[in-house]
């Protein structure tokens, strides 16, 4: 499996002066994961391969089909066969607890998922936003985007500005291609100005399979779990609006992006308790909802 998330390839460079050399390159493995729910087609979605039990774990939680290991009674990859008969994993049969899923009452969707969109196999509009069995913010309140809900201090604005070069630490396979995105998950204790703990780091081609690796590790390592709900998640794109549900869906209540965020997911992160935080470089950080759980 680790050859297969960076692919050797003979390349030929060229640079201003005219001059071309051939040599050794490496390049993001990327191959179509397809998951199957009792039987039925799911979705198939474009990944680096690599943490696939994690990979769906997480993804099936973010898609609200899930909301613990539990309900998953078997993950068989046996059926996912390369063209030579070896064993590729490219093809993931879910066994779910009874109750669980029915292809009758889910919401439609399109068969394949880019590895650049976490939600575009989603057919409905209206099943885009899903909600989270880990709410961040207590039913009770009147959700309502000009004014916002005050939580407690999570983390100081010194170890938020840590986070990235934490997370670029461990992103072996961007070393080798150049062509991943990356999340790490942080844990976070009582005094907000600890060093948090990293718990794990996933790297994909698409950014949202890095988050669905990260939560699906948590979900299945013993003593973590879920709610996250002393974690910060650190991505390495843009805080897009998907990577903020998926962050509400396991009840983490930060996530903090190296890039810009859409409007939509500063929306989104207002509206279920996440705090937002983008352009997090060299120290510096701009927070779009929830800046009072920064100590």
């Amino acid at each position: 499996m680790q050859q297969r998330r960076a692919v050797r390839a003979r390349v030929h460079k060229f640079d201003a002066t005219g001059e071309i050399s051939a040599g050794p390159d490496s390049l993001a493995g990327e191959e179509p994961l397809e998951i199957r729910l009792n039987g039925e087609q799911f979705a198939v979605t474009m990944r680096t391969p690599g943490s696939d039990v994690e990979h769906v774990a997480g993804y099936l939680l973010s898609e609200a089909i899930i909301t613990t290991m539990d309900d998953i009674e078997e993950i068989d990859f046996s059926a996912g066969l390369a063209p030579d008969g070896s064993r590729n994993y490219n093809v993931a049969r879910v066994r779910l607890r009874p109750g669980i899923w029915s292809a009758e009452a889910a919401p439609a969707r399109s068969v394949y998922t880019s590895s650049s969109c976490g939600i575009c196999g989603t057919a409905a509009i209206d099943a885009v936003t899903k909600t989270s069995a880990y709410p961040l913010i207590p039913a009770s309140f009147p959700v309502d985007l000009d004014e916002e809900f005050r939580f407690p201090s999570l983390i100081s604005a010194a170890r938020i500005g840590e986070l990235p070069d934490r997370l670029r630490e461990g992103q072996n396979v961007f070393d080798k291609t150049g062509g991943v995105h990356a999340a790490a998950l942080f844990a976070v204790g009582e005094d907000p100005n600890a060093e948090p703990e990293l718990l794990v780091t996933r790297e994909d081609v698409g950014r949202h399979n890095a988050v669905d690796k990260v939560i699906g590790w948590a979900m299945s390592h013993n003593g973590i779990g879920l709610p996250l709900s002393r974690t910060v998640l650190q991505v390495s794109a843009r805080a897009s609006f998907e990577l903020v549900q998926k962050s509400a869906m396991a009840g983490i209540p930060m996530m903090s992006a190296v890039s810009a965020p859409s409007a939509l997911a500063v929306d989104h992160g207002k509206s279920v308790g996440v705090s937002v935080i983008g352009f997090n470089r060299r120290g510096r950080f701009n927070a779009y909802s929830y800046p009072e759980r920064i100590a």
